[in-house]
């Protein structure tokens, strides 16, 4: 006599780039699909009510990350002109 338990693991996305990381707006949706789902069986008020909700969270999420990325580069653009690399702290700068 075997056991058998079956368990499930959810969904494997799989995104690629070329020649670059993914953009914050694709992490700012993957953070606010974590945080908030709506239901497909949800009332319609209220799944265009979370919709609603949802988006706004998206954004504050955008905004905070686009800040963070740029608080991380002035970071090590700081370090590179400490470590002497002023060609490389210019390279940044200009992105």
């Amino acid at each position: 006599m075997f056991d058998v338990a079956v368990t499930h693991s959810g969904t494997v996305n799989v995104v690629t780039t070329s020649n670059s990381g993914l953009p914050v707006e694709h992490w700012a949706d993957r953070a606010s699909d974590t945080i908030i789902s709506v239901g497909n069986q949800s009332h319609p008020i209220i799944a265009e009510q979370a919709h609603a909700f949802k988006d706004t969270i998206r954004h504050v999420i955008l905004h905070y990350m686009k800040e963070a990325v740029k608080s991380d580069r002035t970071t090590l653009i700081a370090s590179l002109e400490k470590a002497g690399q002023q060609d490389m702290a210019k390279l940044l700068r200009a992105k």
